[in-house]
């Protein structure tokens, strides 16, 4: 069925590859015997298409309660996520990535790159050095302010953010904060560099200290000159860059949503002084736009403005994007207006000017800056996504990934793997496949077991080649949210997922 008209099952010869046939029953253990329709439904004021997640009688959502356990067992049962140095022990929020962790993180940052780059032409990419000259860091200010207020604990031995207390578990007893019990010991605050340091040269007597860093920002401001020169660009216009950056966290945790390693995706947009206002809210609309376009649902983000004496010293204005985690409300993307703090600092500093200046006008730009972590970002990707249901009584976990953001897009999966013929054609089509989209081929286990490992990862269709495939070169095609099934003609099985692929797409959870 396509676009709501089932079409005729197509007929042996040579029209055979002309039409597509009609739907098949469903072969997945514990699936409904028949198949699904998809119908499409319009709201005229939005742009992306509502697709309507049709169920039956023998499908019933389970409770909307996920929590981060699910989501840890979740990646690590089909590797998405490992905890790093497993084998020697684990390092506290140190984690790998699995293959479809790695494809995963991949799309992220491809969507973003194509929101913040391909699709403008106000703004530039950048991949700047990971270890940067010591005096960046001076001028920027994070040699002596970048620091968290730390407490330790003279009883449970523990270190704590002495700004988190209410958030966090005691050693002694969970269920109450730090502070809290009598045999709690609690020392006087004080400051903790988050910067992990590291020296420079072969000799450690000689070498010059320096720093891993912190943040992607500083690289584009110190490239300010070189871009807005080369790239031939003038106010307004951007610095996009996806880089590795390294915090000494004194509280990570929380799985992968603060750790100790992680990539950062920053955009850092020069601005007139005067219209820096403007485009500060242009950007929080655009950056709230474009979580939502990729999957998160309306009632799980919100936007929270800093008050007065949150801000930042050289911010006048932050709001930060938050995400419904499941341990409640958390930052997921900051947007900043910076002002000409940074550009001013490394100005003073290396005694470069870093201006705009066009003929009679000369001025030091104002900037906003988009900020969000890749690792932060996949996670509330998955939770938003992660759903169970119960489909002929048989409980089913699915990943209800945007599709330009899971892993695998098409799995295709021989229904008899000791079929030559049968195995000869699945492998034959997933070939074709793979030269377009990223594809899986999976013989192992039954047909049910497959289609729930392929759920598991998020992939959005599923191909099965079968015994009626022999007869008339037809395959079913399995739809991932809706489980709807029908025939096509395996000629025509590329296009058919490629225009899928490329259709608007709209989460099916309600929320």
């Amino acid at each position: 069925m396509r676009d709501g008209v089932a079409a005729k099952r197509p007929p042996s010869g040579k029209a055979r590859s002309a039409l597509s046939a009609k739907r098949t029953r469903g072969r997945g253990l514990g699936e409904p015997g028949g198949s699904h329709s998809i119908n499409q439904r319009v709201n005229p004021r939005e742009r992306i298409p509502v697709w309507r997640n049709c169920q039956t009688s023998n499908v019933s959502p389970m409770s909307d309660a996920v929590t981060m356990d699910k989501i840890v067992s979740l990646a690590r049962r089909r590797g998405f996520v490992f905890p790093s140095s497993e084998i020697y022990g684990g390092l506290g929020s140190s984690y790998d990535y699995g293959h479809y962790g790695v494809l995963l993180k991949e799309n992220v940052k491809a969507r973003w790159l194509e929101a913040m780059v391909r699709e403008r032409e106000d703004i530039v990419a950048l991949d700047s050095s990971i270890i940067l000259h010591p005096a960046v860091w001076e001028a920027s200010g994070h040699v002596t302010g970048f620091a968290d207020p730390l407490v330790d604990c003279r009883f449970c031995k523990r270190r704590y953010r002495a700004d988190q207390l209410g958030e966090m578990e005691c050693g002694a007893k969970p269920s109450k904060h730090p502070g809290e019990t009598n045999t709690c010991d609690l020392t006087q605050p004080r400051q903790f560099n988050l910067m992990f340091q590291t020296r420079i040269g072969p000799v450690e007597e000689t070498g010059q200290d320096a720093y891993l860093r912190p943040e992607t920002a500083q690289g584009i401001f110190i490239n300010f000159k070189n871009v807005a020169h080369i790239a031939r660009r003038k106010p307004p216009f951007g610095i996009a860059q996806i880089g590795k950056a390294f915090r000494n966290e004194i509280t990570p945790g929380n799985f992968i949503f603060r750790t100790l390693e992680f990539e950062q995706m920053e955009m850092e947009y020069f601005v007139p002084p005067a219209e820096a206002a403007e485009w500060f809210r242009y950007w929080v609309e655009q950056r709230v736009a474009w979580h939502l376009q990729y999957g998160i649902r309306d009632s799980h983000l919100r936007v929270r403005p800093h008050d007065a004496d949150e801000l930042s010293h050289y911010s006048s204005a932050t709001s930060d994007l938050e995400y419904l985690f499941p341990m409640g409300w958390s930052e997921l993307e900051g947007i900043a207006h910076r002002g000409d703090f940074d550009l001013t600092a490394h100005t003073e500093a290396s005694g470069t000017k870093l201006e705009w200046v066009d003929g009679q006008e000369r001025y030091t730009p104002h900037v906003v800056e988009p900020a969000l972590g890749v690792n932060r970002s996949m996670l509330a990707f998955m939770v938003d996504a992660y759903d169970e249901e119960v489909v002929a009584d048989r409980e089913r976990t699915v990943l209800r990934l945007h599709p330009q953001l899971a892993p695998v897009k098409v799995a295709v999966l021989p229904l008899i793997p000791r079929n030559e013929e049968i195995t000869g054609k699945a492998r034959a089509l997933y070939e074709e496949l793979r030269r377009a989209v990223v594809a899986e081929y999976d013989d192992s286990g039954q047909i049910g077991r497959r289609y729930r490992r392929q759920d598991e990862i998020g992939t959005p269709y599923a191909l099965t080649i079968d015994e009626q495939t022999l007869e008339d070169d037809t395959v079913t095609i399995r739809d991932r949210d809706s489980l709807a099934q029908e025939r096509i003609a395996i000629s025509g099985a590329r296009a058919f997922v490629l225009d899928k692929l490329a259709q608007d797409w709209r989460t099916p959870k309600v929320g």
